[in-house]
């Protein structure tokens, strides 16, 4: 399943690993997501992977 927000999009961000030595090796940070029952149309509601930034910001209302 992929990683990805399904009210902003936001998806992992990619960078290296650089250890004492220097050895480099590419790593992924995963964005934080939260299943949650939303509110969608005036009384449906439906399950969501939404991202902890969206639930703090209020771009979803929990059912």
């Amino acid at each position: 399943m992929a990683q990805v927000c399904e009210i902003c999009g936001k998806g992992p961000q990619f960078g290296n690993n650089i250890s004492h030595a220097h050895n480099v090796t590419r790593r992924r940070w995963n964005v934080n997501l939260r299943p949650i029952k939303a509110k969608v149309g005036p009384s449906a509601t439906k399950k969501l992977r939404v991202c902890t930034s969206c639930i703090k910001s209020g771009k979803v209302t929990k059912a």
